[in-house]
Formats: C-alpha cells, structure tokens, sequence
C-alpha cells in the first residue's frame, strides 16, 4: 500500500486496517518522503504514532533527491511524482517479491479521474508516444487509472479502491474517524492543475458518478483496454506506466 500522509491515502488506509480485522489478510505500508519540506521528523512521528496505536507500521523509505531539484524546470510536481514512482520502481524490482502474491494499493479518487478526463480534453500537452505501446506516454498513464483493478500477466494486481468516491465522501470519513494527515503544505501545491480543479468542484458543489464518467471517458478519449496495460511487462509497466 502506498501512503503519503494525505486524505485520499490516509483514508485507504482506515479502511484497509477495518477490513484485515474483518478478513483477516495482512498488509505492508510504504511512503516515500519527499519533498522533505513536507516530512519533517516531527511530522512523520505524528503520523506514525498514530497508526502504530493502531498496529499499522508505515515503511518510510529515503529520498536522495533534494527539493532544490524541484525548482528546476516548470513542472515541479511532474518531476516530484516521478522521483517517488522511481523508489517504487527500484524498491519493488530489488525485493524481487513472489509477483503472484502482490496487490499494489493505490489511493487515486473519482475527483482525479474527471481531472484527468478534463486535461486529455483540453490537450496543451506535447505528446511522448511510449515506446512499447505507441500510444502518448501520459494517456497511457492516466488512462489506465480508470480502472479499479488490473490483473497483470505476471500476477500481481494494480488496486485502486477509492476511484468511486468524490473527494467530499473522502473528507467526510477522514473528519468523522477524527484521522490525521500531513499538515505541512507543499510549496509546489499551486502547479497541480487537478488541485486548482478539485478547489473548483468544491466550490460549485458538484459531485460524479464514476460509471458515468468511466463511459464518457471510453466513448470520447477511446481509453485503451484493460489488455492492453497487462500485455506490458512489469519492466515496462512500473518503469514506464505505472
């Protein structure tokens, strides 16, 4: 599971500690901290003593970059999600787990898939086709975040369990159970396009239906297969995609 001390992973987790005490299955938690403006040492202790009271241990895992790394250029969360992608990626593929045996949980929202809907709409992004697939490297990318759940060839499974849920449904769990989340805000947080959106959705009060907007996305940005995401390695797919 992967947690970075927001709402969005901060809720995923409550309800996974609610389930495995209901079914009994056993998870691993892992958060990469960066930018490190964000995670301080007292920060990480807030969030970690709380879910220890739970008997949840988070894993945090080192970053070598430094946010200095984050000023240069003109997209500074661009660069910053893929520094964290990269220890996913390094992490996973040196561990060399039993693939059959691993879920990865992942904590986007029905919020980000109407974003993502929006930008491949609106374009103004240059196209990187992959090299795998052909197909414009960040379609790819977003594109197969529709889904809840990918069944890779190797075995392992790609879960996104909230992509049901608007951001308000996400708020109001975190605000009833009373759970923390990261205080610190990012000094980057005005480049993320879908966060100047979700502040939008907010404001008018508007809420999506997740199979409406599924089928909208299919019959207008003509989203790829499922198979298309499980013909790729996972090389390609968590080097590349993921």
């Amino acid at each position: 599971m992967l947690y970075s001390g927001g709402k969005d992973s901060s809720a995923m987790l409550h309800l996974f500690d609610q389930a495995r005490r209901d079914l009994g299955f056993a998870f691993q938690v892992h958060a990469g901290a960066f930018p490190h403006h964000r995670y301080t040492q007292a920060e990480k202790h807030r969030l970690a003593n709380y879910w220890q009271a739970r008997n949840v241990n988070i894993t945090w895992h080192a970053v070598a970059a430094t946010d200095d790394e984050l000023n240069e250029g003109s997209e500074p969360c661009h660069k910053c999600q893929q520094i964290r992608k990269k220890l996913l990626q390094r992490y996973l593929l040196k561990t060399a787990p039993p693939w059959n045996e691993v879920v990865l949980v992942i904590s986007y929202s029905l919020w980000d898939l109407v974003s993502y809907t929006l930008e491949n709409l609106l374009g103004g992004l240059l196209a990187q086709p992959n090299e795998v697939t052909g197909v414009d490297q960040r379609f790819l990318e977003t594109a197969q975040r529709f889904y809840p759940l990918l069944e890779m060839k190797e075995g392992y499974q790609i879960f996104r369990p909230l992509i049901r849920f608007n951001d308000t449904e996400i708020e109001a769990l975190i605000n009833v159970h009373k759970i923390p989340v990261l205080a610190i805000p990012c000094a980057h947080k005005s480049h993320r396009p879908k966060r100047v959106l979700g502040q939008y959705y907010a404001s008018q009060e508007l809420r999506f239906d997740y199979d409406r907007v599924l089928t909208f996305a299919r019959d207008v940005l003509n989203l790829p297969e499922k198979s298309v995401f499980r013909s790729l390695s996972k090389e390609d797919y968590l080097g590349r995609v993921f």
